[in-house]
């Protein structure tokens, strides 16, 4: 896909124009992307990092299209009032925001109701916008797209569920594989007619059929979808974890299955009140619970990964550039981050370069997350003073950056918390640090204070100015100073270096150069 120019409006997909004209782009024009599913309609309007899109607007309204197609083979009546309303809505917006025309995907509902194509027609007369109905290989493989644009190296099943279907795909190596789709969600299971033990026969009929053909050596299971995130808010709140971020959630099997037994027991108004969740959505959530249980069963997965990132998002990577997609989510919104919010753009680099030789035990892993949080040290110096090492702390925790599991989170968080104080005793974030060993917060600590010497030893290029090198088995910290360094090294400077060398069980050594 880097050769933009020989593409037709056809390569485009529903978008009918490129989004990603230069294959180096870094930034991402506003887009707004619509998705009319079974039960919500939803708008998103994407900004930012091109590899790692940020959301500027987000809204969501639970339409109903599909209740009762089971039964009726046609679209819900007060679902397509309201849906045509929440478009004229959505339109409007648009053009206020001056992003008109907006892409809109439909799917199940609209694609098996018999008066579907009417109500395509009835859109377009009346909002003017042209809904582009997928079927449901191209939805699991949008799906799965979008799970690949926050984990570009996602490997296992991608499971997504709507409200008449529940979609899977194959994610590996950065590519989709085998695709399925099956009639297996939760508004169209309410049609289904006989006992709750014949229901359950039917859902592990129809995943065992899936299982056939899919294949079951998938060890990690990556659930996409209204109804999944709604039962994995269920599991933090039975498990009292403290980090509520949807998006890279783990759950055992054993976990969900738990979950799944919380759910058949518990007063629904209450989980809704606990968990923020609407009650037209938790209405689908004791089907889904069903269907969760049998995915479990006949897969058998290790893992399961919840993604906030689904077809909206893989209609963004389906039209990324080759080279766009290669690049590391993370590292890019911290780039982007960087170049909008820091005092001084691109001091992040020469940062990392500089204190790269303290950590010369740092795995790929950790390396990753210091560039990240080099790149991010400075974007939060707006912020009072008093309080600038916990929005730190809460911007590296809750912000939307693909590509960092929970733990990783904590860890940016902490390393970025003590790059502008050096205790975090009393800090109200303290049951998050929890999610990480001893080892792991040392280590975030002493990423922080290096960060914390770098930043203010030199405000351009500190290796213009020396070097820093830590001797393992001497235990030294050695920071050697040219002409401009001994200017540079002030007293401020020498109680940072050793406050760094004291969490590294080193002494310092300044030597000239």
């Amino acid at each position: 896909m880097d050769g933009q120019s020989d593409q037709t409006a056809e390569d485009w997909g529903p978008f009918g124009r490129p989004l990603f004209a230069d294959p180096q782009a870094r930034a991402l024009s506003r887009i707004g992307v619509v998705d009319v599913g079974s039960n919500s309609v939803r708008l998103v309007v994407f900004d930012g990092a091109a590899r790692s899109p940020a959301y500027f607007y987000n809204e969501k309204i639970l339409c109903g299209l599909g209740a009762g197609l089971a039964e009726t083979g046609r679209l819900n009546p007060e679902g397509k009032a309201r849906t045509i309303d929440a478009l004229r809505r959505f339109q409007i917006l648009a053009e206020g925001m001056g992003i008109a025309p907006l892409t809109a995907v439909a799917t199940a509902a609209v694609r098996d109701a018999a008066d579907g194509p009417e109500f395509r027609e009835t859109v377009l007369r009346e909002t003017g916008l042209a809904l582009y109905v997928i079927d449901g290989e191209e939805e699991a493989r949008l799906s799965a797209q979008g799970v690949l644009l926050g984990w570009p190296e996602a490997d296992g099943l991608v499971c997504d569920i709507g409200g008449s279907s529940m979609e899977l795909a194959e994610v590996h190596d950065g590519a989709v594989g085998r695709r399925l789709s099956s009639p297996l969600g939760p508004l169209k299971l309410q049609g289904f007619k006989g006992s709750k033990k014949a229901l359950r026969g039917y859902i592990a009929d129809v995943m065992q059929d899936l299982a056939a053909r899919m294949g079951r050596d998938n060890k990690r299971i990556f659930l996409v979808g209204g109804s999944w995130r709604a039962i994995a808010r269920i599991d933090m709140l039975r498990r009292s974890y403290p980090l509520t971020v949807l998006h890279e959630y783990r759950m055992s099997p054993a976990d969900a299955k738990a979950t799944v037994a919380y759910i058949a027991k518990a007063d629904m108004a209450k989980l809704g009140n606990a968990t923020s969740t609407s009650m037209a959505r938790l209405s689908l959530v004791p089907l889904a619970s069903e269907v969760l249980l049998q995915l479990l069963r006949t897969f058998k997965p290790r893992e399961i990964a919840v993604s906030s990132y689904g077809i909206r998002e893989g209609m963004l990577y389906q039209q990324m550039p080759a080279r766009l997609r290669r690049r590391d989510p993370l590292i890019e919104a911290c780039r982007f981050a960087e170049v909008k919010d820091a005092r001084m753009p691109g001091f992040g680099r020469a940062l990392y370069e500089f204190l790269l030789p303290v950590f010369p035990g740092f795995d790929k892993r950790h390396i990753r997350l210091m560039k990240a949080a080099c790149l991010l040290h400075d974007v939060s110096w707006r912020a009072h003073p008093d309080f600038r090492h916990e929005v730190c702390f809460e911007n590296a925790t809750r912000a939307n950056l693909g590509g960092l599991t929970h733990q990783e989170r904590i860890f940016l968080g902490l390393a970025l918390m003590h790059r502008y104080k050096n205790s975090r005793a009393g800090s109200r974030h303290s049951a998050l640090f929890g999610l990480l060993d001893e080892a792991e917060i040392k280590s975030a600590e002493r990423l922080g204070k290096a960060i914390r010497f770098g930043a203010m030893f030199a405000i351009d290029d500190p290796l213009s100015a020396g070097k820093l090198k830590l001797f393992p088995r001497k235990k030294v910290l050695q920071l050697a100073l040219n002409t401009k360094g001994r200017g540079l090294f002030g007293e401020v400077a020498s109680s940072r270096l050793a406050s760094l060398a004291s969490s590294l069980g080193a002494t310092v050594s300044v030597v000239d150069v």
